[in-house]
Order: structure tokens, then C-alpha cells, then sequence
């Protein structure tokens, strides 16, 4: 856990209390879910803190899994690229706004069930007609939302804008793929999905929801450089070089250690070497991006990075 950066640690461990506690509370009757899930805003049940709260209830062990492993693969890497600050507020406003895409389908939805029961439907009378229907009234508390899926779906986009070209597994694909076309993929599944009438409990517009949203503020950021402080349009690329500063300080920081007080010419030869090897694998990021690296060369550069 240690090698996990801050906010995305931070993440996987609030998500996974607060399903513990939903857990073992919903054995004396107390449903967390039922308080802190997203509710339909019409419904009687509906806060407005619901909108931060859903995104860190789930709704079984599967739910849970799925999501924290999708948060701890492609989360440690946005967050080393971006910050524990710029990685969390990301993280929110999509889950924020995937929520808010939810609630808009739900509106449509009630609006298409009411509009064959009502003649000469207007946009207004799904209100007015929920509101005054007891049993509709009710069958609204149900249409609850839980899940860091949104934002999960959003990181997903930020790893694939990050670095497009960088190959991963997708199961049950035997090899692997462009994040780029990844990332394209689940787009498309989940807008097939949230078109078709599967019926399946899931709640595949907040997902296309949270890729919007993440969609939107990365294309933000990346026109307005100045403004967000970190990415730009290299890509991560001064991730990179901060990983270079970084290095090149502890690297002479050892220099002037070993030169002083340690006379093993053989223990300063390899330091340099292996300076020198880093630097190869930095210019060839710079050339070709980081898909370019082999797999030796990317545990060479973050174990470097990590060592203090």
C-alpha cells in the first residue's frame, strides 16, 4: 500500500469501510444505501449531499471489486501524472457530474412512462403528475444510483487521453490493445448498453456520464495550459521531467555523498552508469513516448523515482 499514491489510497480505502459498513449494518436493519445513494431528485428521499455520497456506496462484492481494481490499475498512474490535488478534484466533479447525467436519464424516463398514461404530455407534468400519484411517489424513493463507477469510467478516459498509445489487456482479448481504442471500446459498450433495454440495474449513463464530464475538462485544460498547472499538451510528458529532477537531485546529492566519504571507484562507476542509463530512457520518452518503453525500462524508471 505504501507504493500507492495518496488520494488514490485515500479512495480504495474510504469505498471499502464505507461497504463494510453498509455490510454489517444492513443486518440490523440499516440500509446505507438507501441514505447515502443518489435518489431520484423527485423522490422524497433525495438530498442534495447524495451527489458525493453515492459514489463511495456499492451495491455487492462484485460492484466493489471491480471498481477498486479499475481505481488502483489506472489511478495510481493519473495521480502520478497529475497530482493528489488536480487527481482529486477530477475524480469528483465526474463523479459529481456522472450523477447529474443519471438523474437527467431518470427524467426522461419518467417522462416516456408518464407521457402513456398522460394525453398531451407537456414537459412539466411528469412533476406535477409524480408528485400527486402516491404509489409513483414511492416507486421514485427506488430509483437510487450507487457507485464510484462514474468517475472510474472518467479515470479510464484521462488514462487513455494520458497516453493513447500505450498497449494494455482487455479481457477476454488474448492480446493487448491501444488504451486509445480501449477506451473507445468501453464508450461504446456502455452507450449500446444505456441505449438497448437490457434491463440489467446498471446505470450506464452515469458511467457515459463520467467519461463526459472527464472528457470535457481534460479538453478544457488542455486549451488552457495556464490554468491547470500540470497537464498540458505533452502528455504527462513533464511528469517525466519532474521525474528527471528528481532524479539528477538525489543523483548528486550521492555524488557529493560517495565522492566525500566513500572511496569505492567500482560503487561511483555504476551510479553513473545507471545515471546515465535513466537519462537514455527519459530521451526516448521524449522521442516516443512512454508506450516506446520496454517493460525492463518502466520498472527501471519508477523504481528510481521511488528510491529516497
Amino acid at each position: 500500500m505504501r507504493s500507492i499514491p495518496t488520494i488514490t489510497k485515500n479512495l480504495l480505502i474510504i469505498n471499502i469501510l464505507a461497504f463494510l459498513a453498509y455490510y454489517v449494518l444492513s443486518y440490523r436493519g440499516i440500509d446505507l444505501n438507501d441514505m447515502f445513494g443518489l435518489h431520484f431528485f423527485l423522490a422524497s428521499d433525495f438530498k442534495l449531499y447524495q451527489f458525493i455520497t453515492y459514489m463511495f456506496m456499492h451495491g455487492g462484492w462484485d460492484h466493489l471489486f471491480f471498481n477498486m481494481f479499475a481505481l488502483w490499475m489506472f489511478g495510481c498512474v493519473v495521480e502520478r501524472v497529475w497530482g493528489p490535488k488536480k487527481f482529486l478534484f477530477y475524480y469528483i466533479l465526474c463523479g459529481v457530474g456522472a450523477g447529474l447525467i443519471q438523474e437527467i436519464s431518470q427524467y426522461c424516463s419518467l417522462y416516456y412512462i408518464m407521457s402513456g398514461q398522460v394525453a398531451g404530455i407537456g414537459f412539466f407534468t411528469p412533476f406535477t403528475q409524480a408528485l400527486s400519484d402516491v404509489s409513483m411517489a414511492n416507486s421514485l424513493n427506488a430509483w437510487t444510483t450507487v457507485g464510484a463507477s462514474g468517475a472510474i469510467y472518467a479515470i479510464l478516459l484521462a488514462f487513455g487521453m494520458i497516453f493513447p498509445e500505450e498497449r494494455i489487456f482487455i479481457f477476454p482479448l488474448p492480446i493487448p490493445i491501444k488504451a486509445k481504442w480501449f477506451v473507445i471500446f468501453y464508450a461504446a459498450v456502455e452507450l449500446f448498453s444505456a441505449m438497448g433495454t437490457s434491463g440489467d440495474n446498471v446505470a450506464h449513463f452515469a458511467h457515459l456520464g463520467g467519461m463526459l464530464f472527464g472528457f470535457l475538462l481534460i479538453r478544457y485544460w488542455q486549451k488552457h495550459p495556464d490554468r491547470e498547472g500540470v497537464y498540458g499538451r505533452n502528455n504527462g510528458q513533464q511528469f517525466f521531467d519532474k521525474l528527471r529532477n528528481n532524479w539528477e537531485r538525489r543523483s548528486n546529492k550521492k555524488s557529493n555523498y560517495t565522492t566525500t566519504h566513500n572511496p569505492d571507484w567500482d560503487y561511483n562507476a555504476r551510479q553513473k552508469a545507471t545515471e546515465e542509463e535513466i537519462d537514455i530512457i527519459l530521451d526516448k520518452i521524449r522521442k516516443n513516448g512512454y508506450a516506446s518503453l520496454t517493460k525492463e525500462e518502466k520498472e527501471k524508471l519508477f523504481n528510481s523515482s521511488n528510491k529516497r
